[in-house]
């Protein structure tokens, strides 16, 4: 057997287990082995023995300890990053035979900005549900424009849904484009401009405008205007908050942009008018985004599945109809 493989045999192999790895996570999120201890249902003496355990297998020291109580030192943040692959495999392991024993079981957990959860994802969740009514979804709103996409790398999700610009490419990600998604200049039904069948920019250039506080948003408008050789419009409300947009626009005052993966059903159910403005925004597209060199569960193979569909489907609708 070659010395290398002894080696990992005898010191590493045989000695780290899980168990400590486990109980090694769990006093680095506690900052301190006596809460751990009391989260883990354990002696502190026995989270410590762990601790001394896997210091001696290692040969190197995993935790600082200072006033403020207990720190990973970088040998601990470096074994503890591989660790959490290992714990998520396991994990997905699992969750492969749960699925394998009952088809209609299981688990997709999603990030996805707050637009997208208006239109696309629910009526590919509402699909799915029909086939498969036991699978359990889990959504947490991220960025629709962040590219970091911690959630996935931190493996806290399945899959994320995003805007990705074109040419991004990052080594650790998957990137599907789902949905060619343009932007629209609208208004409320009750506006005075929702009668207009042709409207120049110049026009709306003094009008009050509501947007939702994201740079990609204000960017698009800036390009267009500037192209046209137009001031850029002022912004009167910021705000994140979909429900207050609406709220604002149905005053009839004010004027927003929306894409169309928000607009293809709602428009007419928010009672809101796509303007035929001469402007043409670069939106870029929705992707599904997932990690690399990671299997994705049959549950969230499936559910990509219909996210195609529901994907292709909201690309045919007219829009507003």
């Amino acid at each position: 057997m070659p010395r290398a493989e002894q080696d990992w045999e005898g010191r590493i192999g045989r000695r780290i287990k899980l168990r400590d790895l486990h109980i090694l996570s769990a006093v680095v999120r506690w900052g301190s082995m006596a809460k751990a201890a009391s989260h883990l249902a354990m002696s502190q003496s026995a989270v410590s023995e762990a601790i001394a355990g896997l210091e001696a297998a290692l040969k190197v020291r995993l935790l600082d300890r200072n006033a403020q109580g207990i720190e990973p030192t970088i040998y601990a943040d470096a074994l503890l990053k591989r660790g959490q692959v290992v714990f998520d495999e396991l994990r997905q392991g699992i969750k492969d035979i749960e699925f394998l024993a009952n088809p209609e079981a299981g688990e997709v957990r999603i990030a996805c900005p707050e637009f997208l959860s208006a239109e696309l994802l629910p009526r590919a969740i509402d699909g799915f549900s029909r086939r498969y009514p036991h699978v359990v979804f889990n959504v947490v709103q991220s960025d629709s424009m962040s590219l970091d996409h911690r959630e996935l790398k931190e493996r806290a999700v399945d899959l994320s849904l995003s805007r990705m610009p074109s040419g991004f490419v990052d080594d650790d990600l998957n990137v599907e484009v789902l949905l060619a998604d343009p932007h629209f200049v609208i208004a409320s039904a009750t506006s005075r401009w929702a009668k207009r069948r042709s409207i120049k920019a110049a026009e709306l250039v003094d009008e009050r405008w509501v947007l939702p506080p994201a740079p990609m948003i204000f960017g698009l408008i800036e390009a267009e205007f500037k192209a046209n050789g137009l001031k850029v419009p002022s912004v009167t409300v910021n705000a994140s908050s979909l429900l207050l947009r609406n709220q604002m626009l149905a005053t009839g005052r004010f004027l927003s942009v929306m894409p169309q993966s928000l607009l293809g059903y709602n428009a007419k159910r928010w009672q809101l008018k796509i303007l035929p403005v001469d402007l043409d925004f670069k939106s870029p597209p929705i992707a599904a985004v997932t990690l690399k060199r990671r299997t994705l569960s049959p549950v969230v193979q499936l559910f990509m599945d219909q996210l195609r569909k529901a994907a292709k489907t909201l690309a045919a609708q007219p829009v507003g109809k």
